[in-house]
């Protein structure tokens, strides 16, 4: 990794924009030449984020934009199948995840924002969606 890139880091959104389960901000990144779906939440322990693919299916996750808890706000769950993800971790808890977890995105939450530091996966500038 190049000293250029170690340093890179793309805002995602205000701290105060993510409530504990609650609503999550979903962006975009590029992998490999394609564009895949990201989201951002807060859990009970901080911040997480991951691609937005179902370990089951090619899906995303959430039911309507942005909103990926179940209604209790303890799992991430997939609108399609149900399956189960630990919001701190992405790993499958229950149902057709079949033990295969969400990609996990770094990122850095400091000065009251929400960064992308995953040198992985460069972001898109358009491609955050704010919460309503």
């Amino acid at each position: 990794m190049s000293p250029s890139k170690s340093n890179v880091r793309t805002y995602l959104c205000a701290s105060h924009s993510l409530k504990q389960g609650g609503i999550g901000v979903r962006f975009k990144v590029h992998a490999g030449g394609e564009v895949l779906p990201a989201f951002v939440v807060r859990h009970r322990d901080g911040v997480a984020a991951f691609i937005n693919r179902c370990g089951h299916r090619d899906l995303e996750l959430d039911w309507s934009p942005g909103e990926f808890f179940d209604l209790e706000s303890r799992w991430l769950i997939c609108a399609t199948h149900g399956a189960h993800y630990d919001p701190k971790t992405g790993a499958c808890q229950s149902g057709p995840c079949n033990g295969v977890g969400l990609t996990v995105l770094a990122i850095i939450e400091e000065a009251g924002g929400i960064y992308l530091v995953d040198t992985r996966y460069p972001t898109q500038s358009l491609g955050i969606e704010t919460n309503p």
